[in-house]
């Protein structure tokens, strides 16, 4: 590994992640309904609208379409191509927000019962969904870690833990080990097994792209932080193996769909798989790595910000296309309260000061 960078670098690699995060977030959002927009639906309305290869944010459907066969998410008005002023409200941004804020008021000790109480503190509970619901629930009937995370909770592993790990990877930049226990103290809040394990190999992962020479060698150390036989670790095994044989990226994606069929299109384990192959086959672009993610299906906002921040990390802001970046004007709408408009560029600048406040 080359030596984590100091300075502007290590800055423009911090906000390659998190305007990574939000474009990618923002160019899934008007397909997230994995049951809907399959891999085969999202390709055919890129056809439709004649957006493949995709190197944009999705357009906008075509007027006669838009009640018919392609029916995207209601806020798509505010996140397809042309229209975005802004990134919209997402959960899968609110919670980089919120780790931040968590981490400048508690520091890198925080607890996991401070990380409820920010919750109640600051999020909405119309703005958590599943497994985040359950404990927010269970929080403000007054049980505690870890019943938050058992006590009726069908979710479980699912994948809300592993979209709150991005800021212990921007955090602990070449510190997989320690960004996986930062985010494993936040993710048992709610989740369990491989849900846990999402979110610990993210945050290695993103800690380890600062400073791996591939995103081959990203993946491979984030899968250190876990363990070997869980079904999470060998899923992500699984499509290294198949990249390896150079199969072709939809056949990748087909075949470990069949083999993670009846899991349901949030759990953290087919997920995984999507954002392995689009890092993996994506090789280290960001608008190819963001795109085939997207077009992988499943969670696809939740998995296009994860592959977004990875990608922004490795290649640094300067380095993402203006396409991507130009229209989030700098500006983040959140629900998280007393964040709402917050500028990116501030964000990436707190992130910084928390890892490195000599910089």
């Amino acid at each position: 590994m080359t030596p984590v960078g100091t300075g502007p670098e290590l800055a423009d690699r911090v906000l390659g992640g998190w305007l990574g995060r939000i474009a990618g977030n923002m160019l899934g959002k008007p397909v997230e309904r994995g049951d809907y927009w399959t891999r085969e639906r999202i390709d055919r309305y890129l056809r439709h609208t004649g957006a493949l290869p995709l190197t944009d944010y999705l357009p906008e459907p075509p007027a006669e379409s838009r009640d018919d066969e392609f029916e995207l998410r209601p806020e798509w008005r505010e996140c397809v191509r042309g229209r975005i002023h802004g990134s919209c409200r997402d959960d899968d941004i609110d919670y980089a927000i919120l780790g931040l804020d968590l981490l400048e008021t508690h520091g890198f000790d925080f607890s996991t019962e401070q990380v409820g109480e920010l919750w109640l503190l600051r999020l909405p509970f119309r703005q958590t969904f599943t497994a985040e619901r359950a404990a927010y629930r269970n929080l403000a009937n007054g049980l505690r870690p870890p019943l938050t995370a058992t006590y009726d909770n069908p979710y479980q592993e699912w994948i809300g833990a592993l979209i709150r790990a991005d800021i212990y990877g921007w955090t602990c930049p070449d510190d997989p080990r320690r960004a996986a226990s930062l985010a494993r103290r936040d993710a048992v809040l709610s989740h369990t097994g491989n849900g846990v394990y999402g979110a610990m190999f993210a945050a290695a992962l993103i800690s380890a792209a600062f400073t791996a020479p591939t995103v081959r060698d990203a993946l491979d150390t984030a899968l250190t932080v876990i363990p070997a036989s869980s079904r999470l670790a060998r899923t992500v095994r699984r499509v290294v193996s198949l990249h390896e044989t150079r199969l072709p990226w939809e056949d990748t994606l087909a075949t470990v769909a069949g083999e993670t069929a009846g899991l349901g299109w949030i759990h953290t384990v087919p997920n995984a798989a999507v954002l392995t192959a689009g890092l993996l086959y994506g090789d280290g672009d960001f608008t190819r790595t963001i795109a085939l993610t997207v077009r992988g299906g499943l969670d696809t906002d939740s998995n296009g910000a994860t592959a977004g921040s990875v990608a922004g990390v490795l290649c640094g802001a300067e380095a993402i296309p203006t396409q991507w970046t130009d229209p989030l004007e700098d500006t983040v709408r959140s629900a998280v309260f007393g964040f709402d408009r917050v500028r990116i560029s501030a964000l990436a600048e707190r992130t910084v000061r928390l890892g490195h406040p000599e910089v």
